[in-house]
Formats: C-alpha cells, sequence, structure tokens
C-alpha cells in the first residue's frame, strides 16, 4: 500500500471509531490530526473538510456492508436452494456475527451521520440515502425470491420489509447501546428470523 493510501486509511480508521463513539459533531480534525500524527495539511490533502470525511466513511461503511452481505447470503446459498431456507440461514449467520463480536457491533455510520445531518452538505445526505436505499434493494431481492416460491400468510409490502431489516438491525444496535448489553442486536435479528420463517412457510 502507498504512504498516501495508508495515510488515508488510517485517518479513516480513527475517524470512524471516533465517530462511532460520540458522533460527527464531537469529532474534530485536530482530534483525528493529533491522534493520527500528521500536520493538518496532511488531512487537508485527503479530505477538503468534514462534509469529505464523512462522505468518505458512507461510501467506505457501504463497500464493507454490501461485501459483508455478498459473504452472508453466498454462504446460505451454499446450505439451500431454497430461497425461504436461504434467507433464515442467513439471518442465523448474521446474528452469529454480531454475537461473537467481543465487545458488540461498534454501531453504523450511517445511523450516526443521519442523526447529525444538519452538519452536512448535500452530497452527504444523498450519499447517506443511497446507502439506506441500497439496503432496500437488497433485502428486497431476497423477499422477491422468497415470494416466487411461497405465498405470505399476512399482506406485506415488499419493500416495507425490507426496510423492516434495516430497522431491526440499526434499532437493535441503538438498544444494545442504550442498555449496555451486546446481546441485544444478535436476539432481534433472531426474532425478525422467527417473524419471516411464520410470514412465508407453508402451514400444515
Amino acid at each position: 500500500m502507498a504512504r498516501g493510501e495508508e495515510t488515508r486509511r488510517k485517518i479513516l480508521d480513527f475517524a470512524q471509531d471516533a465517530v462511532l463513539a460520540k458522533g460527527f459533531d464531537a469529532t474534530s480534525i485536530d482530534e483525528i490530526v493529533a491522534n493520527v500524527e500528521i500536520t493538518k495539511s496532511g488531512f487537508f490533502y485527503h479530505f477538503r473538510d468534514k462534509n469529505a470525511l464523512a462522505r468518505a466513511l458512507i461510501e467506505r461503511h457501504i463497500a464493507v456492508e454490501d461485501e459483508l452481505f455478498d459473504d452472508l447470503i453466498g454462504r446460505a446459498g451454499e446450505l439451500s436452494d431454497d430461497p425461504l431456507q436461504k434467507a433464515l440461514i442467513a439471518f442465523k449467520l448474521l446474528a452469529e456475527l454480531i454475537e461473537d463480536m467481543p465487545n458488540g457491533h461498534p454501531g453504523c455510520v450511517v445511523a450516526t451521520a443521519v442523526y447529525q445531518d444538519r452538519l452536512f452538505n448535500r452530497e452527504v445526505r444523498e450519499a447517506n440515502r443511497r446507502a439506506v436505499l441500497g439496503w432496500r434493494q437488497r433485502f428486497r431481492a431476497m423477499f422477491d425470491d422468497i415470494t416466487a416460491v411461497y405465498r405470505p400468510h399476512d399482506e406485506v409490502d415488499l419493500d416495507h420489509l425490507a426496510d423492516m431489516v434495516s430497522s431491526v438491525i440499526e434499532g437493535g444496535l441503538v438498544m444494545a447501546r442504550a442498555i449496555g448489553d451486546p446481546s441485544v442486536t444478535s436476539q432481534q435479528v433472531m426474532l425478525l428470523r422467527s417473524y419471516v420463517k411464520l410470514l412465508f412457510s407453508p402451514r400444515l
């Protein structure tokens, strides 16, 4: 990795940890510069301002999430060709992944940016919007595959159901942090799994 790329990665790594711990507003460029051990001009070489930093963090988060879910869904697909079983396995793998994090899931840059969107310009807000709509598209595709084989027992808008996946995960992260119990998020994912199973499984 080139020196410039390494410096950029270090800036993003520290900034992400700081932002998830205390938010964008409380994370200063001076703090980042001091901890990464670069000059301010070094920071501004990579990011023209905090908006550029926030956008880079969001775009990196999107890439990491895409890779994570591609892996989980790919592994689930190796275990079952049935679309419902594939989804249930993917939720189980996700819950286990979150459960195995020793200090709990660190949080979501996208959610943090939404909470403080007054700080950001249109480009950052649009990047956040793309992230959330990307989640919807991914989970909607999963539910489209399921409904091609299984009829849901209740009327349900598949976009809303796809959004529910994101809501459960993000809400679980908030609850886990609020009460200091890292297991909450994985428990919420497993409850979501149960709902999807009940919604689509054939009745005897």
